[in-house]
């Protein structure tokens, strides 16, 4: 109440309700969106309580709960487990294969000392990534990294991968790949109260990344050694160059740490893990038939009381047994048994676990059919289904491609320029020269075809109109190399020649046109 009301209060009483009443019903009155969703006046919105944070709070305050909720999750319920691996099959699946694609014109190469240069380059990275000496660890080669980088960047929220630099015998290059689980990268207990690190994550002046800091020991380890922590600077001072590389998906500015893939969604995985078991459990009960044998005059020595003993479930309590196939139980004198049925199996399941999954998938980004991996919708549905899956997918595969294997294959052409086994004049004095021979592309599996003669036809049709091109066909429908394809067909079709199979291109249309005349 302010001064001028306090003195309407004291000489008109009436005056001073009416003003009160007043601005009470101007309070009510809403505009824009306290109309809607900002409304603190319906009924429907009263009851929601919200607090809002920065992403610190929203995000790095509750990063270790929701990691290892995700993670129990991936290990225990199916649905989970489905739509994480789903996602890595497709994104990665065998590994994204290099294809290198230098500026030729930017260089001053012709097209043919382009395509040998890249081959080359192709031919070397492939000595190193096909052998488990590019992993730190000697575990993976670097597709199997991929892999492994990718599952735990979406269990976890994030991945982080240092590039150390280890000599080892029968290998010329030591650039080295080791992957560090999200729970390692914390921040030391007697830094807690800085403001400049968050999660592990030391930040500057601007809110650029600094620094990292990772644990020796995993924060959830048994281990009893004494816990430390290592500096390790994002970029060198010198070059520039990342020590650290930081897969994870940012959902809002100034947001240090991933998120869970599951995170959205963890409860309803839950409930849902939970719901199953509990219908398993009565569909198992009463698929059991078990025979209680009453006695009025009970003996020792008993058949049924002999089976009662091997079918108790705690010989500690001697009132635990347990329902089995065919099982006899004995009661005792003065006990009866009241028939339980669960009503197993229970038609509402499906339906409600479907609507269900039909939710997840959509926060997801995978659709229903490919989730549960089941298509019973027609041609065009089910082509729809996957085409909006492949959205995301090749998504998450550029980033993949953008904050991994890209900056991976930087260093290693680093290495190889350096120690001169591969050419490229200026690379270390400009680095727009440097640019020009990094280029790359990263190829993975292929999206895969419902109908593949119409898939075909519709690439072939794409080629002739000028819309695609053979190579770039060849990637989407197989997944393989075009120009690889192209040096074997013409091996293959000489030797056909040579073996005398095809005489000419009229005589081999004739040839065909009689074999489907037979068949």
């Amino acid at each position: 109440m302010n001064i001028i009301d306090k003195m309407y209060a004291v000489i008109a009483p009436k005056e001073a309700l009416r003003r009160t009443v007043a601005r009470k019903h101007l309070e009510v009155l809403n505009s824009g969106y306290s109309h809607h969703g900002a409304s603190r006046t319906k009924k429907s919105l009263l009851g929601w309580l919200s607090t809002g944070g920065s992403a610190k709070e929203d995000i790095a305050d509750n990063l270790a709960l929701l990691r290892e909720r995700s993670r129990d999750l991936f290990m225990g319920v199916p649905l989970a487990t489905g739509a994480i691996k789903t996602t890595r099959t497709n994104v990665v699946g065998s590994g994204l294969k290099l294809k290198a694609q230098i500026d030729a014109k930017f260089l001053g190469m012709s097209d043919e000392e382009a395509d040998e240069w890249e081959e080359k380059v192709e031919r070397e990275f492939s000595l190193w990534a096909d052998s488990v000496h590019c992993d730190a660890q000697r575990l993976n080669n670097f597709y199997e990294l991929q892999q492994l980088a990718f599952l735990s960047w979406l269990m976890s929220g994030d991945c982080v991968v240092l590039l150390p630099v280890i000599s080892r015998p029968n290998m010329p290059y030591d650039l080295r790949i080791q992957l560090i689980e999200a729970d390692r990268v914390s921040t030391p207990y007697n830094k807690k109260n800085e403001d400049k690190i968050v999660s592990g994550v030391e930040i500057g002046r601007h809110g650029e990344v600094l620094a990292y800091y990772i644990s020796k020991k995993h924060p959830l380890s048994n281990s009893n050694l004494r816990n430390e922590w290592i500096r390790v600077e994002a970029f060198g001072k010198e070059t520039g160059r990342p020590n650290v590389l930081h897969l994870m998906e940012s959902e809002r500015p100034e947001q240090y740490r991933g998120v869970p893939i599951l995170a959205p969604v963890i409860e309803s995985l839950k409930q849902l893990g939970r719901y199953t078991e509990a219908e398993l459990m009565a569909a198992v009960i009463s698929g059991m038939y078990t025979v209680f044998i009453k006695s009025e005059n009970p003996t020792e020595g008993q058949l049924g009381q002999v089976i009662l003993d091997e079918d108790r479930v705690d010989d500690k309590d001697e009132n635990s047994y347990e329902l089995g196939n065919g099982a006899i139980i004995a009661l005792g004198e003065g006990e009866d048994i009241k028939e339980a049925n669960p009503g197993r199996p229970n038609t509402a399941f499906e339906g409600f676990v479907t609507a269900v999954s039909r939710q997840i998938g959509s926060a997801l980004e995978i659709p229903y059919e490919l989730l549960i991996k089941h298509f019973t919708a027609s041609y065009s549905a089910s082509r729809a289904a996957l085409l909006e899956a492949w959205k995301m997918f090749r998504m998450r595969r550029a980033w993949l491609a953008s904050d991994f294997c890209q900056p991976v294959y930087e260093e290693f052409l680093v290495e190889a320029v350096a120690k001169g086994r591969v050419s490229a004049p200026g690379f270390f004095n400009d680095p727009m020269v440097r640019k020009a021979y990094s280029g790359a592309k990263w190829n993975g599996p292929s999206q895969g075809q419902i109908d593949p003669l119409k898939e075909v036809r519709a690439a072939n049709e794409r080629v002739l109109g000028g819309y695609s091109t053979r190579v770039d066909e060849t990637i989407e429908l197989t997944g393989g190399n075009w120009m690889r394809n192209h040096r074997q067909r013409v091996k293959e079709e000489r030797m056909r020649r040579e073996g005398g199979l095809i005489v000419d291109e009229k005589s081999q249309q004739v040839l065909e046109t009689k074999e489907l005349e037979e068949d």
